[in-house]
Order: structure tokens, then sequence, then C-alpha cells
């Protein structure tokens, strides 16, 4: 074995393995197994090009050299993104812990336990603290979460605005210029008229259905909301507010004045800055829009004994449901961002958060007073941490940068000074010395701060907050690391065994290409420095730019889409784009197979576009003849087909060439989900069969964690025709030449996690990208082979093969009274994470192994699942003393006195041997959904509950 080689670390199956599976599925090689796996017509003839493979430990050294290409300035720039201190508890514990950054969407409640607390003590934070009674678990940057809030008022309209199509949204001009620029994207497509001005001058009228308020303002302004909403209140416009939390721990919570929607960003509560992301968003609004909500909620409710457990709430909101009638999708969060900034919380308590507010605070209150000592006008009456001075900034600018100090330039006569958690005193003399010099003046150092108050005593907070007992009991390092793994060990991550998600694609997270996310050249740099100061990212965007463009096949990429689902909203707003840059802006029909991943139909509604869904047949390919005569009924009208591929049925289709040069005979342009892309990488790629456009999910082939349900990343790529329509931002040069407006809020997304999938490309190269699909479908053909007669494959390609992805049929075990959802909760007794239940087929489990599983981990999944199928046989319709319908079994079922079941308590928790060495135990039962939504409950509970159970 090599070990130098990352390849033979990353994937799970050795030289030894290969005689054996190959048996298995039936073929001497694996070249073999891939050419009656991949129709011939769509293989890439030739390399790609990619660069060799580089080793571990040469690729760490190569990121700390290219890191030292970041000049690492003090930045006061604010504009939503401040330096944040992450307790060293929290970093080691949480970001750099496998057992957090590994774990899956917490769909399976059951054995996420821990996530889904950490997650309800996040959506308890930002429901005190904004004076919302309900909170979601997160979403993904405060743009975005401002422009959700804005269709969701839109969706709630009363019938009569609705009926007069009252379609008019007021911004306040004081909003981010990210999130005005993110509003305009999304308003467009929707009909959707943005109206930005002075909201302390607005008129009211029956034209406007919603408004949003910046809280305090964009330069750091503080004004009163009361008055505004109060007369939005006469005029039925609903009001959404976009609030620094940091702040609310001083000031008069928007809740208490009226706010319909509360939005933001959570990063102040210790998230590095990272370039501009992954932060977690924040989304609270009023108890009446509980099922309008973005996103997921974490609620209260009970498993089968009536223990208290904790779930997803109001999941028929998902996407792949709802389809094109989605308002918003599921998917859109990120979680291990938000169990850090709720854990923050935690460790600081209330006390401790009024402390930083108040030292934040006190340092712009001292900045100002003696900036204004020095004879300079600062222009803020009331702010938070925010001041603005009139000066010469063409004069202070190279002065400040001479000494690592960026500001916010607003123009040529004044400048923003946003101070944070980590400014200290030497850095207010620092600045207050820049100033000094850049008007020849001498200043006088400062040795404390000022105890005096800039916020008006009418916006002074005077209601409590975070009085349960969990912000109240860790505030040592001890007891938080001990709590943190209490939660940790709650949950099943990838850490303890393989969690074979169809679609979903759990593979290796490397600790190699983790460990640069804990670089502080990499951690602290703000999205909206000069592009100069930050080399070391620039060199690593654009270079990641170029190898999916190439592994794709493309002309171009853009990564500043920050999820899947934002990659295929961006996707369709650059064909919208194109088409209309052609005089065809009447193109809205976009075609949609059945077989779709459900974020697929309400993406393009997102867009703009009618969805027209056609049928798929026996076999689960697309029904040509459907197509075409869906395509050609609609020929004057057709934008796009959006099509996954493979398909979601996990078969590489042999008409998928005929298929795209259909859609572009009728001017359309073809749209791929890259969600599969798992099994294309170095064997055929997108613009080979025929696409226009791509996203892919980083967050699945290219290494970047799904940190429990987020990060994620979700770039596009394109063709030459579609490159100068990639998204652009507002204050940071980025896009093509006819840039569509902002996707998310920070010019290249989530830049600080692009930096793992840097590291899986060049750390593979370009044959161990190859081997890695090559692999993943091995491992595939291998579980479908293994479980061949005792369940049934769903769908093939036409030599029989699956790709990297099987759909199994668990519908004829119904006769035996098992449902798909009862295997899924038994396979938690043997320590092992369902595959995807139900999707894209009712009552079907869709496995996905990966490339990075061994070959002994592989045959104890297929153990289980022909256990498991023993256990089905022996099960009838009338049978209530039942193993899988009791599943899954806790340790405090197993260890009762009282045993009330027929079968043994080994057959419950030790089905089979390797259990003994390494048994995970669910916490809780089967957890009741119903009633959780029956009686929805999403924060902690209050302290007088803990004070009655004593």
């Amino acid at each position: 074995m090599k070990t130098d080689i990352f390849a033979s670390r990353h994937i799970g199956i050795k030289e030894r393995d290969l005689e054996h599976m190959l048996k298995t599925v039936g073929t001497e090689t694996l070249d073999e197994l891939i050419y009656e796996t991949l129709p011939d017509d769509i293989r890439l003839k030739k390399p790609l090009g990619l660069n060799s493979p580089m080793s571990e430990h040469k690729f760490l050294a190569h990121m700390q050299e290219l890191s030292e290409k970041n000049k690492l300035f003090r930045s006061y720039i604010g504009l939503g993104y401040h330096e944040s201190l992450t307790p060293s508890v929290i970093k080691r514990n949480i970001l750099e812990n496998p057992g957090w950054y590994t774990a899956y969407t917490p769909y399976q409640a059951e054995i996420a336990q821990g996530r889904l607390e950490a997650l309800l003590n996040f959506q308890t934070v930002v429901s005190d603290l904004t004076g919302m009674p309900l909170a979601n678990a997160s979403l993904l940057d405060e743009s975005t979460a401002a422009a959700e809030a804005m269709t969701m008022l839109f969706d709630v309209r009363s019938r009569e605005q609705k009926k007069n199509n009252v379609n008019k949204f007021f911004v306040s001009e004081e909003v981010l210029p990210q999130t005005l620029a993110l509003l305009e994207t999304r308003s467009k497509p929707l009909g959707i008229i943005l109206e930005v001005g002075n909201h302390e001058e607005f008129e009211f009228n029956g034209e406007y259905y919603g408004a949003i308020l910046q809280y305090p303002g964009k330069f750091g302004r503080l004004t009163d909301l009361f008055p505004f909403i109060s007369r939005a209140k006469d005029h039925e416009i609903k009001v959404a507010v976009a609030a620094d939390l940091l702040s609310l721990t001083l000031l008069t919570p928007p809740g208490e004045a009226g706010a319909d929607v509360v939005v933001g960003t959570t990063q102040r509560f210790g998230i590095p800055l990272g370039y501009g992301g992954p932060h977690a968003a924040y989304f609270a609004t009023k108890e009446e829009y509980k099922r309008n909500i973005p996103g997921r909620i974490i609620g209260v409710t009970k498993d089968i004994d009536g223990k208290p457990a904790l779930r997803m709430a109001l999941q028929t909101r998902e996407q792949h449901i709802k389809r094109d009638k989605a308002t918003s999708n599921i998917c859109t969060a990120q979680v291990l961002l938000a169990v850090m900034a709720g854990m923050y919380a935690v460790y600081h308590g209330p006390k401790g958060l009024r402390y930083i507010g108040k030292k934040v605070h006190s340092t712009a209150k001292t900045l100002s007073n003696e900036l204004e000592k020095l004879g300079l006008e600062q222009t803020n009456d009331f702010f938070f941490d925010t001041v603005s001075v009139k000066i010469d900034t063409k004069k202070l600018r190279p002065i400040a940068e001479q000494n690592e100090v960026n500001f916010w330039y607003v123009d040529e006569e004044s400048v923003s000074i946003a101070v944070n958690e980590a400014t200290s005193i030497n850095d207010v003399n620092q600045i207050l010395g820049i100033f000094a010099k850049t008007l020849n003046k001498d200043f006088s150092p400062i040795t404390g701060l000022s105890g005096e108050n800039a916020i008006p005593e009418s916006l002074q907070r005077s209601s409590s907050y975070l009085d349960n007992s969990v912000f109240n009991s860790y505030h040592s390092e001890t007891e938080l690391m001990r709590y943190i793994k209490k939660l940790e060990r709650k949950d099943l991550s990838l850490n303890h065994s393989m969690i074979s998600l169809g679609s979903c694609t759990m593979k290796l997270n490397a600790a190699s290409e983790m460990l640069p996310l804990s670089m502080p050249r990499w951690a602290n740099i703000h999205p909206f420095v000069p592009v100069d100061q930050a080399e070391g990212y620039q060199t690593i965007l654009k270079e990641l730019e170029n190898d999916l463009s190439t592994i794709t096949g493309f002309a171009a990429t853009s990564l500043q889409p920050n999820s899947g689902a934002q990659g295929e909203y961006a996707g369709l707003m650059a064909i919208r784009a194109y088409h209309e840059s052609n005089n065809e802006g009447h193109r809205n029909i976009c075609l949609i197979p059945s077989s779709a991943h459900g974020t697929n139909p309400a993406s393009a509604v997102m867009a703009g576009m009618q969805v027209v869904v056609t049928k798929t047949d026996e076999r689960g390919n697309i029904d040509v003849e459907d197509l075409q005569a869906k395509v050609e009924k609609h020929s004057d009208h057709l934008a796009a087909l959006m099509v996954t591929y493979p398909s979601t049925h996990g078969v590489f289709e042999s008409s998928i060439k005929q298929i795209t040069q259909m859609i572009h005979d009728h001017g359309g342009q073809v749209y791929m989900d890259g969600a599969n892309m798992n099994a294309q990488v170095g064997l055929t790629n997108p613009a080979t069969i025929g696409a226009d456009v791509c996203h892919l999910n980083l967050h699945k082939t290219f290494a970047i964690p799904h940190g429990g349900g987020g990060p994620g990343v979700g770039p596009i790529c394109v063709a030459e025709q579609l490159a100068p329509f990639l998204p652009g931002n507002p204050l940071i040069k980025s896009g093509g030449e006819k840039a569509i407006k902002a996707i998310s809020a920070a010019p290249w997304g989530s830049s600080l996690v692009c930096l793992i999938s840097y590291g899986y490309i060049k750390m593979l190269g370009e044959s161990g990208l190859r081997h890695s699909t090559e692999i993943a479908i091995l491992n595939a053909n291998y579980i479908k082979n293994r479980l061949s007669g005792k369940f049934e494959v769903l769908y093939t390609g036409e030599r029989g093969r699956a790709a990297h992805e099987m759909i199994v049929d668990c519908r004829p075990f119904k006769k035996n009274g098992i449902e798909v959802v009862d295997i899924a909760k038994r396979l938690m007794d043997y320590g092992f994470h369902a595959p995807t239940v139900s999707f894209p087929v009712a009552g079907t489990i869709m496995i996905e192994p990966t490339e990075s599983e061994s070959l002994s981990e592989l045959d104890r999944f297929c153990n289980a699942m022909l256990s498991i199928r023993e256990e089905i046989d022996a099960s009838s319709s009338d049978d209530t003393d039942n193993l899988l319908k009791n599943a899954p079994h806790t340790l405090d079922l197993v260890t009762d006195d009282e045993w009330p079941y027929g079968y043994s308590r080994k057959q419950a928790a030790y089905p089979l041997d390797y259990l003994k060495d390494n048994k995970f135990w669910p916490t809780v039962r089967r957890v009741d959904d119903a009633y959780g939504d029956r009686n929805l409950i999403c924060t902690c509970a209050p302290i007088e509950a803990y004070a009655e159970a004593e």
C-alpha cells in the first residue's frame, strides 16, 4: 500500500477485495462493469487534464503557504459580518468533531436526539432575543432569510390583497446592500415590485403588502421601529425586520414592536467570518405562520412510551411532497453552524451575552467620543456598534491600509466603523491613531471604556431572555464539554457506521480536507475586503472553479450558491436571463420528469417558470414519446428541461443525448441536476450528455460534510452561452459580464468550506477521482447482487446494472404487515441509519454506499438487511408482538425489569454478533409525529417546568 497516496485512504475498497466483489457482481474486470453500466456514447474519450494527486502532507503544507497570501487586516467593515470569538471548547468539540460534522439531516429522529436538542436550543435563542414566538432551525444567510420573508409575506397576503393583486414591497434604504440585491433577484420572477426609500418618510397606502427594515441600519444608525410598524398595521402592511442578534441583548426586540417576521444572521455567535460563510441565518415569526415558515422547525413530541422526544415538525412542507406548490426548501439550513451558535449562547448564558453586547456598545461609544474630540462629526445620534464619520476618505484609506486596518468607505466624505467582540482598547487606540494621522493631529490614548449609552431609553431592552435551565448551567469548560458529549452520544454519525442514503452521498470527509478550516488566515477574513487582501482565497476559488468546469465539461463556474437548491435556482435564473437577452423572454415552460428531485419544481416556480411534468416509463426512464409530445406542444414557449443524470432511479438512461438534442431543437436549454454526479466524475460529464448548465452538490460528490443538514455549497457550471449571466454581487465584482443579481449574500458564497472540495480534488487527482466513481458504482452493484432474491431492485439499466444507487421495493412486505418505515426503524437496532425512505417512490428505500466504505462495512450492512428480511418473513399482518413494529429498542427498554414481548431481549438488541462489539443505542423509541404537530412546541421548556419536575 502506498501510504502517501490519498486515494488509498479515501477509497474503502482495496485491491485484494476486487476479485471477490467482481465475482459477486458477475464481471471479470472493473472496466467490464463500467461498460455495462454507462451508455458507450456518453463515455469520455480522453483524460480531463486535471493535476496529478497531491499527498496529504504536501496538501497541508500547500494550504499553509497559500493562507499566508491572505492579509489578515483588522476589519471594521460590518455590513452584517463581524469578527467573532469561537470558544475553543466549541471549536474542538463541534467544528472539529466528526461526531457532529458527519451527521445527516435528522429525518430519523430516534438516532438524532442530540442534534435536535442543540437545534431546539438555537430556536430558543432566536425566539427569546427577537421577541417572536416561533423560530426555525436556521437558513443560509441573512440576505436569503430576508428574501424568504418577502416571499412568505407575499404568500400570506389577505384574500382582498390577492384579489386586487397587491404586489408592492417596501425596502428601507437602510437595508444591507447585499440583501437589497437578493430581494431584487427573488422579486422579479414572482411579479413583486420593490420600492426602496426612507422608512421614516414613507407614505403608506393600499398598494403595498409588506415592508422590511434594518435594525440597526446598514451604517449603524438606530431608529425606533414602533412608529413605522404601527402605521403599517393600520394599512394592512406586514413588516419584516432584519436585526443584529447581538444588539438584541440590549435593544428592544422587534417582536415587542409588533414585527411579523424577524430575520438575520447568528454569525456573531462564535462563527468565523470565513470570507463569507457558512453562517447560520435565522427566521422568526408569529404562530399563525407556522405552516408557511421556510426551512425546518424542530418540535417537541413524545415516543410510543410517552417519553419526551424531539423531531423535525411539519415535515409535509418538504419540497418532494409539495413539489411546485412548495413555498420553501426544507434543505436550506446551516445546521452545524446553528449548533455552534446555539452552544455559544449555552456557554455564555444570558449574563455573558449581555456582557459581550455591553462591551461592544461601550467600545463603539468610546470610539465615537474620542473621534469627536478630534473634531470629527459622528453622524449616528443613536447606535449599537457602528459609527459613521465625516472625513476625506481618499486621505484616510491609504493610512488605514498601511496600518492593516479596513473600514467601510461609504463615499468620498464618510466612513463607517463597526466594532466587534474582538475589538480591544489597543485596537481603539490604533483606529484613533489612524484618524489623528489623517488630520495631522495628536491624540491621547484611552485606558478604559466609556460607561455612557448611545441607545435611547425608549429602545433599551427591559424584557428577560434565555431563562431556561440549559442557558444557565454549562458556563465552565468542563460542564460544556460534557454537555456537548452527552448530545453527541445520542446521534448516529458517519464515525459510527455507514450512512447509505441514496441521493445524499454520505462519503468520507477526510481530516486533511477539514483541517484548513481551523487555520486563522482562512477563518478570519471579511467577505468585503479588497480582493488583493484575499490572494490565497482568490487562488483557491479560481482554481476550484476551473477544476469544476473541467470536470463538468463546461466553460465557467460560479461558487456563489450556498446550497443545492440555490444552485438549481441560480441555473434556472441564468437560463431565464439568456432567453431574455435573445428577446425570447416569453419562454417560460420548464419540463420536469415525474421522477425528478422534489426541489426541481419549486425552484422552477421561484424562477418564474411554469412546470409541465413528463411521464416515466415502466423501467423508470424518461418516457421519450411523452416528452416529444410536450416539447412540440410547448415549442414556442419552451425554456428548459430539468433532468437528473443518472436518474433519481439510479439508472444511466441511454436516450439522454436524444433527449437533450430534442430540447435544443426547440429552442430550450437543458439543466442537469448534479445530485448524482458521484456516478459521473471522470467517466462522463454534463457537457457530454448535452446539458447547458448543472449545479453540483459539493456537500455530496465533493466531500463537504453534511453537518447534520448544512453546510452545503451548490455551485453552477455553465456552457459558454450562459457564462455572461453568472451571478454577481453589489459590493465586490464577481460573476459574468451580464451578471444576474446576487443569489447569496457573499460574492463567493460559503468560501471557507470550498477549501474542503479544493482539497478533495487536489489530493485525489484525476486518477483518484475516476477510480472513486468506479468504486461507487461497484459498491452499489455489489450490494444489489448480495441482496438479490431477498429484495427486489425496482430499476436497472439495459444490461441490468445500477449506477451508484438503487431503489429497493419494500411494498411486497405489506402482506406481512410490514411498512418501509418499520425497516428504517429496525435498522437502528442493527447500528445503521436507514437509507432514503419513500423517495422517489413511496414504499421503497434508496441505497447508496459511496466509494469510502470498506468491504467489511458493506457486508455488515448487507447482513443486517438479510437478517431483517428473515424477520419480515416471520411476521404476519395480525402480529402485534413484532420486532420490526416495536423498533427501535432502547437501552431503557431492554434493561427494564418488565419485558412485555414474546421475542427475547437478545433478538431485540443484539440480532447479529458484530453488535456486541459496537452497539449504538437509540435514546428514544419511535416518535409520534402527529402528536407533535398537534401540540407544536418549538422552544426549550421554561425554567418553571424544571422546578415543577424537581
